[in-house]
């Protein structure tokens, strides 16, 4: 049985409350509102924000989000819920939701936990982002530490770090991915990650020298890799595919869901899917490491936008992998990092008080 006063707190994205226009209003404002996504000054990113895009963005992401809404509600919400569940069963720890923007809070995470454990003396706290990225894995993380910090200073925290490269992760994605393998060929393979602009590359380099110092650079062995998106989601990519013995020639690595005019990684999701039925690639197999958790980017960007995209450009056939949401795989493996006490489960989480 679990430990008296320990609890799990998984961290996702968040979705707004409901798929009308004034809750997605909210939610987009609090989004984008976080500095750590759009790093302008705060007055300026107010004026940009709510003076320009969320008026014109509200109505358009509400119609996209009515559009992959279930009965039970927003798609990332509902899986989450049920992953933790699931991973509160197998570890027989106590585990809470939290959501960087949205509800549940982390302050009624902890209170879940707290209702469920008792006084919380040891909290794992989980971002389900596989790579560090200041505008996904640090901002959930600083706002689940500010809260906890105010509700339960006396606890210890121990952070599951970035798992882009963990054995466990890697194999539950291929698993994911050999069924679709076996029922046909594929002309390609694409991996679409989230984009970032690139400043926020620069910007998370500890080194301050060495993002984009070069074309090679995320080949080049740094301290930087540690929170260098752009080469963890290089690292995920080359080991799936080394697993799953997928040809080389045939797997592309593309950025999605661009904000704004600013440089960012390239290339882009979008240009590809355009540009790869010219080239003689009619059947396309697509996934989406970045996210854990099917949502918005996935279910609407991918599988309707980007589907239709491909298929309009001369494409015959296109396939995206659900994401890992509640796989029996995937619990299991991420079940064995929350309970695991092996230096090999260990060494992916860190520690520190409240």
């Amino acid at each position: 049985m679990n430990e008296i006063g320990k609890g799990l707190i998984i961290v996702n994205l968040g979705s707004p409350d409901s798929p009308a226009v004034p809750d997605v209003r909210k939610y987009l404002n609090e989004f984008l509102m976080d500095g750590r996504v759009i790093d302008i000054p705060a007055p300026i990113r107010a004026l940009v924000v709510k003076g320009f895009i969320v008026p014109f963005r509200a109505p358009k992401s509400a119609k996209a989000y009515q559009s992959i809404w279930s009965g039970k509600g927003s798609p990332l919400k509902v899986i989450t819920d049920d992953f933790a569940a699931l991973a509160e069963e197998r570890t027989k720890m106590p585990v809470a939701v939290a959501m960087r923007y949205g509800n549940p809070s982390p302050a009624q995470a902890l209170q879940l936990l707290e209702k469920k454990a008792g006084k919380l003396n040891e909290i794992l706290i989980a971002p389900m982002y596989p790579h560090y990225a200041m505008s996904s894995y640090e901002t959930a993380l600083e706002y689940v530490l500010e809260q906890i910090r105010k509700q339960t200073p006396q606890a210890k925290l121990r952070i599951l770090k970035p798992f882009y490269n963990e054995p466990g992760y890697i194999a539950s994605l291929a698993d994911s991915i050999k069924p679709f393998l076996s029922k046909g060929s594929f002309d390609a393979y694409l991996f679409s990650y989230h984009g970032l602009p690139v400043r926020h590359l620069k910007k998370s380099d500890t080194t301050k020298n060495h993002c984009y110092s070069s074309g090679e650079c995320c080949e080049i062995k740094s301290a930087a890799w540690q929170t260098c998106y752009k080469h963890q989601v290089k690292v995920t990519t080359q080991l799936v595919a080394e697993k799953l013995g997928l040809e080389k020639e045939k797997v592309h690595l593309t950025f999605q869901s661009r904000l704004g005019s600013d440089k960012w990684i390239q290339p882009f999701t979008e240009d590809t899917l355009r540009e790869l039925p010219a080239k003689g690639i009619k059947k396309l197999l697509v996934l989406c490491p970045a996210f854990v958790t099917d949502c918005l980017e996935t279910l609407e960007e991918m599988d309707d936008r980007g589907k239709e995209l491909f298929l309009e450009s001369g494409g015959t056939e296109f396939v995206r992998v659900p994401c890992l949401n509640t796989s029996a795989e995937w619990v299991e493996t991420f079940s064995n990092y929350c309970t695991g006490s092996d230096g090999e489960c260990a060494q992916w989480w860190a520690s520190q008080t409240a």
